[in-house]
């Protein structure tokens, strides 16, 4: 089963007032997280400058919406960059499923007792 992606916007950074406008968004907070469906998941975060030119269409703060926001940060990443996050997120699963190593307690330290 594929790898599913879902994005979340914790903070949107905004010009109290721009081009004549209020509450203009100009930095996207972004989380990417990633899910195998097995209980394998990764995530990566950063952050999307946009930039709005006065008089084009303005959506109010108010109204703005999960998906439009995401549509804006796609389109700013490009879908070169959004594979590249896909990606990162892929290694951090297979590295869960597969370690390619591991952190274990020097061998002259008490161990756990085995059940």
């Amino acid at each position: 089963m594929p790898n599913t992606y879902a994005w979340t916007f914790p903070t949107l950074t905004a010009y109290p007032e721009y081009a004549s406008q209020t509450d203009v968004v100009y930095t996207v907070h972004w989380i990417l997280t990633g899910d195998d469906g097995n209980g394998h998941t990764g995530s990566v975060y950063g952050t999307q400058a946009l930039a709005y030119v006065a008089g084009s269409p303005f959506t109010p703060y108010a109204q703005l919406t999960e998906a439009q926001v995401q549509g804006w940060v796609v389109d700013a990443m490009g879908p070169t960059q959004v594979a590249a996050l896909e990606a990162n997120i892929d290694g951090q699963i297979q590295q869960q499923i597969t370690p390619t190593n591991v952190n274990l307690p020097p061998p002259w330290s008490a161990q756990p007792a085995q059940a």
